[in-house]
């Protein structure tokens, strides 16, 4: 999953970017709400941290216009205790939970897994066929045996099975995992495939990585 943070404290930021990438989120942070925007239009991520006091623009009126724009990405605010009344208003923007300064890592990571799960985002451990993503360990699981999977292997691999039954293009990919603007990774997207079946194949899995030649990559498998 791609996360985008917008936060103007810098530390605070890189702090829940460090947090998030742990568990194996794709992160993008902007400090303020003009980038932030910018950011969010793309409609390339899975779940949006907003700080609602931020500089250029704020955060209330980055939600409204996303929600004018009919991007439904969710939105988790990020508020002061002293902030009531715009609590009220981002919920009523359109924003999807909230969270109030300072909050602990395991609040941070259960309130993303619910705004996501409400959306239909993912799953807590998305199956495909034979196999089974472990979140926690960063491993495919397939019968009794296991093998641990590096941070952008595991979401290539999340993205195919979220997207099952569909094909996976590279600027997909890129997008999700790298970076919208990061043209210059297209030609790791195949070297990661190359990896990720080399692994299903340790398994004895079923699952296999098909190529769509010129259009992208899909599962095959499930049954």
């Amino acid at each position: 999953m791609r996360i985008l943070v917008i936060e103007d404290e810098i530390g605070l930021a890189e702090a829940i970017g460090a947090i998030l990438k742990k568990e194996r989120y794709s992160v993008d942070i902007a400090n303020d709400g003009q980038s932030g925007l910018e950011y969010a239009l793309t409609d390339d991520y899975d779940c949006i941290l907003l700080d609602i006091m931020l500089p250029k623009m704020n955060g209330l009126d980055v939600l409204s216009y996303l929600r004018v724009k009919e991007i439904e990405t969710p939105v988790i605010l990020l508020t002061a205790k002293s902030e009531t009344e715009d609590k009220i208003k981002g919920l009523d923007c359109g924003a999807d939970d909230y969270l109030t300064k300072p909050f602990s890592t395991g609040e941070l990571l259960a309130r993303i897994r619910a705004a996501t799960r409400r959306r239909g985002a993912v799953d807590i451990n998305p199956k495909y066929g034979d196999i089974t993503l472990e979140m926690k360990k960063g491993e495919i699981i397939c019968g009794n045996k296991s093998i641990s999977l590096g941070r952008k292997e595991f979401q290539m691999l999340e993205l195919l099975i979220s997207n099952s039954g569909n094909i996976v293009t590279k600027e997909q990919f890129v997008k999700k995992i790298w970076g919208y603007n990061d043209e210059s990774e297209y030609n790791n997207v195949e070297v990661y495939v190359s990896f990720l079946r080399k692994k299903l194949a340790t398994l004895d899995s079923k699952v296999q990585i098909k190529t769509r030649r010129g259009i992208g990559y899909c599962l095959d498998g499930a049954k």
